[in-house]
C-alpha cells in the first residue's frame, strides 16, 4: 500500500536547523510532485514548499531564503531542509504527494521552536 513516511521533526531552539525527510514506498516516486505542508495549533494546513518532477521548487514567502525543498528519486525520499527556525515554523509538517488524480499524505511530524 501507498506510504509517506515522515520524520527528522523535534523541538530546536530559534536559529537553529532541522531536516525533515519524507520516505514514500507503493508509489512510483518519479512521477509525483512533492510538497510540504504545515500546521500550527487553531491554524489551517498551509503549503510550505512544492517540488516537480522536474526539480522546479516553489516556496511561501515567510520561509523563502531559509527552507530548502529537495527529492532524492534514487531513494524515493523528498527532504525539507530548515534553517534560521523562528518560534512562528512551530507546526505539525506533513508531506504530499501529488500525480494527476492521486494525492497522498503522511502522518506528519512535529516541529517545536523555542528557547
Amino acid at each position: 500500500q501507498v506510504q509517506l513516511v515522515e520524520s527528522g521533526g523535534g523541538l530546536v531552539q530559534p536559529g537553529g536547523s532541522l531536516r525533515l525527510s519524507c520516505a514514500t514506498s507503493g508509489i512510483t516516486f518519479t512521477l509525483y510532485n512533492m510538497a510540504w505542508y504545515r500546521q500550527a495549533p487553531g491554524k489551517q494546513r498551509d503549503l510550505v514548499a512544492s517540488i516537480t518532477t522536474a526539480f522546479k521548487t516553489n516556496y511561501v514567502d515567510s520561509v523563502k531564503g531559509r527552507f530548502t525543498i529537495s527529492r532524492d528519486n534514487a531513494k524515493n525520499t523528498a527532504y525539507l531542509q530548515m534553517d534560521s527556525l523562528k518560534p512562528e515554523d512551530t507546526a505539525v509538517y506533513y508531506c504530499s504527494g501529488t500525480w494527476l488524480g492521486n494525492n497522498y499524505w503522511g502522518q506528519g511530524t512535529q516541529v517545536t521552536v523555542s528557547s
